[in-house]
């Protein structure tokens, strides 16, 4: 299973046990994947339509606990809960606030009543079917990103907002004229995951985020030591084609004391980093001596190469 197929399937089993989050959750999967649907006769029905079967079983068993309701599910391609009973109906929509009293609609079915997520704990509940209607996440191995499909800027602008009140980023693009809700932060992903109460996914996304950090740090430093090997390879290279030079020509014995006796150690220990070749020298001289005493070794080398080319 995908680790976005996880938090699915982790949101599916977590029920809260209150009513009006109960609701909350119930009105985001409907406002995400439902429609109320009237026939030729002008009676109204309720939809629920979902390729996951782990909606179908969240909103079945919401239907049953909150309202005793006993949908008709029926699979053709995709999954559909369906509630015909005229007075069933009217619960819900009322219950979502799609229906008053007088038996009036709501015009605007694409987003879920601000009264029925005014509390916190009912954003998180609208979060967890949210996620459970349209919600997915990439594998945490390969990269960082969760997102909400939206169909409408409104429902996506609810969400935004839902989601940043409990202080989390999140951004918004349209994608083939769906509206998507994404976060590509791994700090983001796992405090929206604690916000849905996914526990479990959370603590196995933290585990994934410190071995990928601990790899990219241990990647970092054994490239950081490459680097300076290959760096330190490098001047060895050129210090000793310099020493060279000058004793195939002038010969080593025209150099002054000390950087006769640095060239003659450099030869002798061709791998060795500047700190260790000062200990070789007597008496013993700093990184910065041996630097100093290597840069007037070439500076004489490259003056017999100017010397060279005139001729």
């Amino acid at each position: 299973m995908s680790f976005s197929g996880e938090v699915r399937e982790e949101l599916a089993e977590h029920v809260s046990p209150s009513r009006h989050c109960q609701i909350a959750e119930l009105a985001a999967m409907f406002c995400f994947n439902g429609k109320i649907v009237r026939d030729a006769s002008g009676n109204i029905s309720l939809q629920i339509q979902t390729e996951n079967a782990q909606v179908v079983k969240k909103c079945f068993t919401l239907l049953k606990k909150k309202f005793n309701i006993e949908a008709n599910i029926t699979s053709k391609g995709v999954n559909s809960i369906i509630i015909e009973d005229i007075d069933q109906v009217k619960r819900l929509l009322q219950a979502f606030k799609l229906m008053d009293g007088s038996g009036a609609m709501q015009q605007r079915t694409d987003e879920v009543h601000p009264l029925l997520i005014k509390n916190a704990c009912c954003k998180r509940a609208y979060l967890r079917g949210v996620y459970l209607a349209a919600g997915s996440m990439s594998d945490p191995e390969k990269s960082y990103h969760l997102e909400f499909v939206c169909g409408t800027e409104c429902q996506a602008e609810q969400l935004k907002s839902v989601i940043q009140d409990f202080d989390v980023e999140a951004r918004s693009i349209i994608r083939k004229n769906h509206h998507v809700v994404y976060m590509k932060e791994g700090s983001g992903i796992v405090d929206i995951l604690n916000v849905m109460e996914a526990h479990r996914a959370l603590m196995n996304l933290e585990n994934l985020r410190i071995v990928k950090e601990m790899r990219n740090s241990i990647n970092r430093r054994v490239n950081c030591e490459t680097a300076n090997i290959t760096k330190t390879v490098n001047a060895s290279t050129r210090q000793i084609e310099d020493i060279i030079l000058i004793r195939n020509t002038v010969g080593l014995k025209s150099l002054p004391e000390n950087l006769r006796e640095m060239a003659e150690i450099r030869l002798e220990y061709a791998d060795a980093p500047l700190k260790e070749l000062g200990q070789y020298i007597d008496p013993p001289v700093g990184k910065s001596g041996v630097n100093h005493r290597l840069r007037k070794i070439s500076e004489i080398a490259e003056g017999i190469r100017d010397r060279e080319e005139k001729l």
